[in-house]
């Protein structure tokens, strides 16, 4: 197994909120547990982007599982928890974690996407 040298990064980064002007904001989580099949990395993460009135418009997490919709062919089968929400209302979609350093830079990959959508005229 190679060393994931962004983990220190993302461990630093535990309980940061960064201002991402008109009122949105990133928070980030991360630390470390112990390894298991569900979460192999042994690091349990939240990255979200937040709106002006503290709704999660975004985010990265490890938190459940993802369960795939019945129209799947894989439907019922238990998913690593690795996952992401592309919208406020959505239960999530399997995110393949790399590993840290690339989840931090697709997390704020995405937070830039959103807010160029959201702050469109």
């Amino acid at each position: 197994m190679k060393t994931d040298f962004g983990i220190e990064t993302l461990l630093e980064l535990h309980d940061e909120a960064f201002d991402q002007s008109d009122g949105y904001w990133v928070k980030i989580e991360a630390w470390r547990v112990l390894p298991t099949s569900a979460i192999p990395h042994g690091i349990r993460y939240s990255l979200t982007l937040h709106g002006p009135y503290g709704d999660r418009v975004l985010g990265y997490d490890n938190a459940h599982a993802v369960h795939l919709p019945r129209k799947f062919k894989f439907a019922g089968m238990r998913l690593p928890y690795d996952h992401r929400h592309r919208h406020a209302s959505d239960k999530g979609v399997p995110y393949e974690f790399k590993d840290a350093h690339q989840l931090l830079v697709d997390f704020f990959a995405e937070v830039d996407r959103v807010l160029e959508e959201v702050k469109q005229p």
